[in-house]
Parts: structure tokens; sequence; C-alpha cells
């Protein structure tokens, strides 16, 4: 059916598939609630979607180097019951979305994930070359990535996954673009070990959530309809990303669904990834 846009647009509040509850053409806050502040100097208010992930990765990984004073309170916001609209988040994040930093040293508050991956690598003088030339390059896959991440989300993975209804020119636009991103990574990977050379940089952890996830068959069902598969140098990328001890204990940070033993609902200590998340609700 060929949809005839109005004069004036208004939305469409019983049609807007899964996220419909959340969505809306305003900003700011719908209701009072103050956040929570842990004991550590950085308070991460935040759900673990891919771009949730990247942050508490960026921590893992800076604590695993070594980096003492990147300890965190990790905080959950969860976005189907409305928790980004709170007035305390809107306080950190005028747009609303997930994740959300306060350095409580500096008073600082980041929003935006790139930005609190830029921040952190900045403040800890890691995970982001020194010299230009290698600095410029890991900025550039940060920023393509932060630029083409929202058609695999927003678009490919909406329509094929999350829309109320499918269609083909949707699906096969965002499917288009997707496949040409996978390209664009498979390539450059072909003779570098990361996205910006021989080093582990803040892009691949930007990246790894997105584009790994997706070619581990982890999010929107899609493995086999994208063939990402064929993506070879793409796939040796992720393994060795998803093997690390940093990057496994990141994902696992604010996730509330799947295998008990794959979540962790908060963050407040180390030792924490030793207690189960099914022993942390039965203790509450």
């Amino acid at each position: 059916m060929t949809y005839t846009p109005p004069q004036v647009w208004t939305p469409d509040t019983e049609n807007g598939g899964k996220f419909a509850s959340i969505n809306r053409p305003i900003s700011g806050a719908t209701h009072d609630k103050e956040l929570r502040v842990g004991k550590h100097p950085f308070q991460l208010y935040s759900l673990a979607t891919p771009n949730g992930v990247k942050v508490t990765v960026m921590f893992e990984e800076l604590l695993e180097a070594g980096f003492t004073g990147a300890e965190y309170d990790a905080w959950l916001i969860n976005i189907q019951e409305g928790d980004q609209f709170g007035s305390g988040f809107v306080d950190i994040n005028p747009n609303s979305k997930i994740p959300a930093l306060l350095d409580t040293a500096t008073g600082t508050r980041v929003f935006e994930s790139g930005a609190i991956l830029l921040y952190l690598a900045e403040k800890f003088g890691a995970f982001l070359p020194k010299e230009p030339a290698g600095r410029a390059e890991a900025l550039n896959w940060l920023f393509w990535l932060q630029g083409s991440a929202p058609y695999l989300g927003g678009g490919f993975g909406h329509f094929y996954a999350y829309a109320p209804e499918k269609f083909e020119y949707p699906i096969n636009r965002f499917a288009m673009e997707t496949k040409r991103q996978l390209d664009v990574l498979d390539k450059n990977l072909a003779d570098r070990q990361f996205l910006a050379g021989d080093e582990y940089t803040i892009a691949d952890i930007a990246t790894a959530p997105w584009y790994g996830a997706l070619v581990k068959g982890l999010v929107y069902d899609a493995a086999e309809f994208l063939d990402v598969e064929s993506y070879k140098n793409l796939n040796r990328w992720t393994n060795e990303i998803y093997d690390r001890p940093a990057f496994q204990r990141g994902k696992m940070v604010n996730r509330a669904w799947g295998e008990p033993s794959e979540q962790l609902l908060e963050r407040h200590d180390a030792s924490d990834f030793t207690t189960s998340t099914q022993d942390k609700i039965a203790a509450e």
C-alpha cells in the first residue's frame, strides 16, 4: 500500500513497532527522578546495547591495563521503562539516550558513546595513538562507526527485526548499505590487525559491539541473510576482540536479558563479576 504523507505530520502511537512506547517527538524529562551515585570517580548510567557496551568495555580495558583511576559504578537504565526520561538522567544527557557519564572528580558530564570513549582515552592517555597520523586514523574509524551504526541499528535492524510489518523496499535499502559497510570493514582489515593499524584503539572498542555482534549472529538474527561468513577478515578481527578478557567482562555490564550467567545488572566493583546475577537478585 502506498503511503501519502499528510500535510502536517503527527505521531502514530498505535503502529510504531517494538519501541513505540518510548519514542516521542519532543525532548525533556517526563518525571522527577534523581540518579544514584556510587563511590567511584566515574558514574555510568547505561544499558548493554551496542552503544552501552562500548563504554563498559572501555572501562574494563583501562582497568585491565592498570589504570586504577578508571574505577566506575555502572547503573542500569531500563529504556523500556522510560528511565532515560527521568530528570536526573536528562540533566546529564538532554538527548535521553544511553550511555551517559558523570566524572565526579571534575563535575564533567559526557554523553554520546563516541564522546565518552574519546574523553576517557584522552584523560588516561590510552587506546588512542599520540602521534598525529595514528591518532587521525583511529579517529577516522571512530567517526566512521558513529556515522555508520545508525544505518545498521536504526535502519536495517529496525526494518528487518523490529518493525511491526516487513516491507521489501526499506529492508533491501538498508541491507544494501549494511553489506557495503561490512565490505568496507573487511577490506580495511585485509592487511591490518586492527581498524587503525597494528594498535588496538577506541575505534575497535566502538565498532566490535556493533559489527562484531552482527557477524557473530548476536543481533537481529540476520547472519545468514547478510552472508556474514563471507567477510573473513572481519570475522578474524571480531574473534580476536571478543576473546579479550576486558571485552568479555564489559559486555556483561548492565545486561538485563539472556542467560543469567551473562548478566551483571550493575557493576560497582571488580568482584561483582564473580557473583552471579541470580545471587544478587535473591539477596535483594
